[in-house]
Order: structure tokens, then C-alpha cells, then sequence
């Protein structure tokens, strides 16, 4: 038997356990790479709110440049190069870089907050959204270097395709929906499973928090909507570089088949963008209103039959098209029936505020403003509805001051209300109410002044989509007043970006509770802590917080009274 070699050594050695213990503790990233590598919901919410409200304050540089140059007849301020670019910007960085992204930063935040999840389902999926989200951004307005798109926001064939638009814009703003429509598609399957498998103990769909049911018919609407954008851009690329014809009439393609196919998710499009504000409207007024949320379930059914009908009336944007009567009158019906629903909410609404407690903050003035803004948006929409009106007012400034006042004056304002409503959770110090006041006072008042004069122009024969226009009637007038109104609106959302700023640093400490609000978000810490929460109580009702609120008076001792003096006059042995 060979001997053992006592000299080698041995091929383990026993280690200090500390040092064991520090290889196996995973290094945790701090400063700017904890963001960039973060897969924490509430970090990728907080990414998603700044980047998107820099797209938004970009888009409204990009509408004062345009409101300059419609200020006065005949204007030489802008080229219609650049101005036709200003319009396509504009509108595609507000609706595809701005409103719905932004809804989704909401969701990113609040809604596992509000289920008592300590998590998104899906967290890398999450952060993929999120990095898909700026990549599109920053691809479409790359395109600034290059050639910039001067197609529309609507992008409408054939002037979009190969033979009309030769240039890289377009192919930019193809690409930027690819990357967008991912980056919603993955989100919105991601509130999917989130929402309907990771809620708190007793939260069933009757306890949904309203703002939760809007962001679960958000992702359906996503989910179903998307797809057909996707292959429509797909279809529209081929066209420019593989030698397809689908949509150029000069070789048997059919450009109306464009606006059916975008339009299907165009107008869906309109209640992605305003049924999560509808959510945020409906937890914010009853919290400010002292009272519960008027017909809860009425809400929460009312938000899923506006997502069904939605999918029905994309062709009234085409009413101006050469279609049957029939098919018009069809569109025109569904139209119509996509008010009662609506109806029904801004009637619960009102109803929730009426004979309460009303304590008159910020979120609670924006939401007010909401309603009322919103509501001429539906009057205006209900006359557009009607297929022959809609064929003397489709091509004028009526339906620009219909469409503003139904997503600036409707989702806009809806987020503002949003931003200082949760402002207080996500940084654990409080907004300043006298500007925030100041701040709605001047975008209320600078809206109206820029849109409302908006349905007289269209009225009197304005067209819309140019970039002059000559000085007949009041025209001249209209348009002085709307740019003046313009440059106030955006006085207002500078005024609440120095309020966020300056509470950054100088805001009232929040504490978890600072609105005694009704939902679970407000049963942490703010802001809240990595976990999200320690214990997660069993929901009862539709209004946790309240019932956990009662349950801690109810718990806490009775103060025993204190024992009274004895009057002067009384002789004690």
C-alpha cells in the first residue's frame, strides 16, 4: 500500500466565516446604476413618470412653436417643412411618449401598492418595458439629425409610403411604434397577471380598487389593440422598401385599408389614454368628498362596457370616407351608445361630491377640472358623431378643440390630479397647495382660452392641419386668442414643475397617511420600503384603510378620567 504524501497540501482550507459570508451576500448596486439596473416597480414607476413628462414638456414646446406661427394670418415664422415636422412630433410624443406611458408609470407604481403585492409579476419584463419605452423615444427623435417625419402623427398612406415620403422620418416613426407597442404590450401583460393573481386576502373583484379596474381594462385594450398597429406598420415598411403595394392605389393597394387598420387602434387608442384617468378621478373625489365612491359597481361596469363599444367605433373617424350609408349609420349608433356609460360616471362622480365633506385641495381641483373640461370634450364628440355634421366640421379647428378638450382637458389634467395626489407617497414630503392651487388656476384658465375659442374658428371655416392661413372674418382673432391661451397653459405646468422641484427638498414630511385616504398604498411607509409591506392586513371592503383605521380606534384604551380636586369648600379629616 503506497504512503501518503503528508507534505501536499490540502486542497480545501478552512476560511475565516466572515469572509464566506461576504462572497456570499450579493453586492447591491447604489447611486445611478441602482436606477438603471432596478427591477423594483416603484423605481421603474418613478422612470417612467420623469421620462415621459420630459416627452410632455418637450411636445408643448413643439405646440407653442406652432401657436406662434398660427398667431396671425399669412405668418412667415415657420416653413411648412418645419412646421408639417412640428405637427407629426407633436403628436406622436403625446400620445405614444407621453399619455399612455405615463399611465402605465401610475400603474408601475401604485398598483401593487394598491393589492398589497410586494411586487410586479413579471420584474425584468417590467424593466424591459421601461428601457423599450425610452429606446423608441430616442430612435424617433434621432430622426431630428436626419430627416424628421412631416407625415402626422396618423402617418395616413399613401403619403406615407416610399413614393410620397422617400425619407428616414418616416422609417423612424415606423420604428418607434414597434418599440412603443412592445414595450405597452409586455407592461400590459404584465398588470394582467399582476392583477389577477397577486392580490391581498380578501380583495376580490368587488373590492378592486377602481383605479386597478381601469389599468386591468387599460392592458386588455393594449393587448387586443396593439397587435393591429403593429402589422399595419409592418405592412407600411414592406410598402416603402420590399416593393408591396397594400396600400398605394396606383398598383392595386387600397389606402383606406391604412385608416381601417390604424383607426382600429386608434379609437380604442382615445379610452387607453382616458380610462386610467377615469381611475384616478375615482379614487381621488371621494377621498377629498369625506364620503364613499357613488355606485362603485355602476363605475367598475361602466369602464368595461366603454372598453367594449370603444372597439366597435374606430370607422367614425373615416366618416368623410367614400363608405355606404349604412356603414356610417352603423358607427354613428355605436357612437352614440358609448355616451350612456360614460354618462353614467361623470353622474356617480357628481353624485359622490354632492352633500359631502368637501375638503378643497389640490388633486380634488384638478379633478373637478376633469369633469368639467371632459365633459363639453363628450358634448362636442356627440355632435361629431353625427355623420352629416361630422362631413361640414372634419377638416376644421372644431375637432382639434373636440380632441384637446377630451385628452388635455380630460387625460391631462386627470395626471396632474394623479401627480399631487400621490406625489406625497412616492416622495414622502408634501406639494405645496398654494401653488399647486396657483398652477391649476392658470392651466384651467389658459386652457379654455386657448380651445374654447377653437369650435368658433372651426365653425367659421378654419381649416386644420396648415400651417397659414388667410385673414377673413375672425380667424385672425381666434387664432391670436388661442396662442395667447397657450403660452398661459404652459405658464401653469411650469408653475407645478418648480413645485415639485422646490418640495423636493422643502416639502412638508408626509407621513404614510397625509389625505386619511381609503386604499392599501396608504397602509405603508412614504416612501414605501423595498418590500412594499411587513404584513399585508385581509381586505373587508372596498375601502381598506378605513376599516383598518376603525379597527386601530377600536383596539386603542380608553383613557381612564383623570381624578377631579376636591372643591375649596370641602373639609377632609
Amino acid at each position: 500500500m503506497a504512503a501518503v504524501d503528508t507534505t501536499r497540501p490540502a486542497t480545501r482550507t478552512a476560511q475565516p466565516l466572515p469572509q464566506i459570508l461576504a462572497r456570499s451576500v450579493e453586492r447591491v448596486p447604489t447611486g445611478w446604476t441602482s436606477w438603471v439596473t432596478t427591477t423594483d416597480h416603484k423605481k421603474i414607476g418613478i422612470m417612467y413618470l420623469v421620462l415621459t413628462f420630459a416627452f410632455f414638456l418637450l411636445g408643448g414646446v413643439e405646440a407653442l412653436l406652432m401657436r406662434v406661427q398660427l398667431a396671425v394670418p399669412e405668418n412667415s415664422f415657420l416653413d411648412p417643412s418645419t412646421y408639417n415636422a412640428l405637427f407629426t412630433m407633436h403628436g406622436t410624443t403625446m400620445v405614444f411618449l407621453f399619455v399612455v406611458p405615463i399611465l402605465a408609470g401610475f400603474g408601475n407604481y401604485v398598483v401593487p401598492l394598491m393589492i398589497g403585492a410586494r411586487d410586479m409579476a413579471f420584474p425584468k419584463l417590467n424593466a424591459l418595458s421601461f428601457w423599450l419605452l425610452a429606446a423608441g423615444g430616442l430612435v424617433f427623435y434621432a430622426s431630428l439629425f436626419f430627416n424628421p417625419v412631416e407625415v402626422g402623427w396618423f402617418a395616413y398612406a399613401p403619403l406615407s409610403t416610399g413614393a410620397y415620403s422617400p425619407s428616414g422620418g418616416v422609417d423612424a416613426w415606423i420604428f418607434l411604434i414597434h418599440l412603443t407597442g412592445i414595450s405597452s404590450l409586455v407592461g400590459a401583460i404584465n398588470f394582467y397577471a399582476t392583477i389577477t393573481n397577486m392580490r391581498a386576502p380578501g380583495m376580490g373583484w368587488g373590492r378592486l380598487p377602481l383605479f386597478v379596474w381601469t389599468i386591468l381594462v387599460y392592458s386588455i385594450l393594449l393587448i387586443l389593440a396593439l397587435p393591429v398597429l403593429a402589422g399595419a406598420a409592418t405592412l407600411l415598411l414592406t410598402d416603402r422598401h420590399f416593393g408591396t403595394a397594400f396600400f398605394d392605389p396606383s398598383q392595386g393597394g387600397d389606402a383606406l385599408l391604412w385608416q381601417h387598420l390604424f383607426w382600429f387602434f386608434g379609437h380604442p387608442e382615445v379610452y387607453i389614454m382616458v380610462l386610467p384617468a377615469f381611475g384616478i378621478i375615482s379614487e381621488v373625489l371621494p377621498v377629498f368628498a369625506r364620503k364613499p365612491i357613488f355606485g362603485y359597481k355602476a363605475i367598475a361596469a361602466a369602464t368595461v362596457v366603454i372598453a367594449f363599444l370603444g372597439l366597435l367605433v374606430w370607422a367614425h373617424h373615416m366618416f368623410a370616407t367614400p363608405s355606404p350609408d349604412v356603414v356610417l349609420a352603423f358607427f354613428m349608433i355605436s357612437s352614440f351608445l358609448i355616451s350612456v356609460p360614460t354618462g353614467v360616471k361623470i353622474f356617480n362622480w357628481v353624485a359622490t361630491l354632492w352633500r359631502g365633506t368637501i375638503e378643497f385641495k389640490t388633486p380634488l381641483l384638478f379633478g373637478v377640472g376633469f369633469i368639467s373640461l371632459f365633459l363639453v370634450g363628450g358634448i362636442t364628440g356627440v355632435f361629431l358623431a353625427v355623420f352629416p355634421v361630422n362631413w361640414q366640421l372634419t377638416d376644421t379647428y372644431f375637432v382639434v378643440a373636440h380632441f384637446h378638450y377630451v385628452l388635455v382637458g380630460g387625460s391631462v389634467f386627470a395626471i396632474f390630479a394623479g401627480i399631487y395626489y400621490w406625489f406625497p407617497k412616492i416622495t414622502g414630503r408634501m406639494l405645496s397647495e398654494s401653488i399647486g392651487r396657483w398652477s391649476f388656476a392658470i392651466m384651467y384658465v389658459g386652457f379654455t382660452v386657448t380651445f374654447l375659442v377653437q369650435h368658433s374658428a372651426g365653425m367659421e371655416g378654419m381649416p386644420r392641419r396648415v400651417y397659414e392661413y388667410p385673414d377673413v372674418g375672425n380667424l385672425a382673432l381666434w387664432n391670436m386668442i388661442s396662442t395667447i391661451g397657450s403660452f398661459m397653459l404652459g405658464i401653469g405646468v411650469l408653475v407645478t414643475v418648480w413645485n415639485v422641484t422646490r418640495s423636493l427638498k422643502k416639502g412638508a414630511h408626509a407621513g404614510p397617511d397625509p389625505w386619511k385616504a381609503n386604499t392599501l398604498e396608504w397602509f405603508t411607509e412614504s416612501p414605501p420600503p423595498a418590500n412594499n409591506f411587513d404584513t399585508v392586513p385581509r381586505i373587508r371592503s372596498v375601502e381598506p384603510m378605513k376599516d383598518i383605521r376603525r379597527q386601530v380606534e377600536r383596539q386603542s384604551p380608553v383613557e381612564a378620567p383623570r381624578p377631579q380636586p376636591a372643591p375649596e369648600h370641602t373639609v377632609t379629616a
